[in-house]
């Protein structure tokens, strides 16, 4: 009988961990979901810039919805396309790593050519992490 409860309390010791383990990968697999999703939307910004590289320093303005897209589009200036893709991609964020409050920016450093550095936080349950990619694009 003794025999019995000693392995029950093996076994019970066992499973805690085994849970705890569980516990921990689904952690990690959210995380690595919401970085996948960070450096997919990076992507698709920066080649939003190099489709519009006449737009220049407009990528690191405000972000307007101009309807320079879809089914009733209209035809936009490169700066108004910039702040529609700026809009278009902050609105992806916020859908793609729901409930983690993301940000997007883009900063624009001039020079020859202008470098562009895109930033991508979230928040998860005790850190802040945030994916950064530079990328340099001629404007002509």
């Amino acid at each position: 009988m003794i025999e019995m409860l000693v392995a029950l309390v093996v076994l019970a010791v066992g499973m805690l961990g085994i849970a705890g383990l569980f516990a921990i990968s689904l952690h990690s697999g959210s995380s690595a979901i919401a970085r996948m999703q960070a450096v997919n939307l990076a992507a698709d910004i920066a080649d939003r810039i190099r489709a519009n590289r006449r737009a220049g320093n407009a990528y690191g303005g405000a972000a307007a919805d101009n309807s320079c897209t879809g089914a009733a589009a209209v035809s936009c200036s490169p700066a108004q396309m910039a702040a529609d893709d700026l809009y278009r991609w902050q609105q992806q964020l916020s859908r793609a790593i729901a409930g983690a409050a993301p940000t997007g920016t883009v900063v624009v450093t001039p020079g020859t050519p202008p470098t562009y550095t895109i930033t991508v936080g979230w928040t998860e349950k005790n850190a802040s992490p945030q994916y950064q990619m530079q990328i340099q694009v001629p404007t002509s």
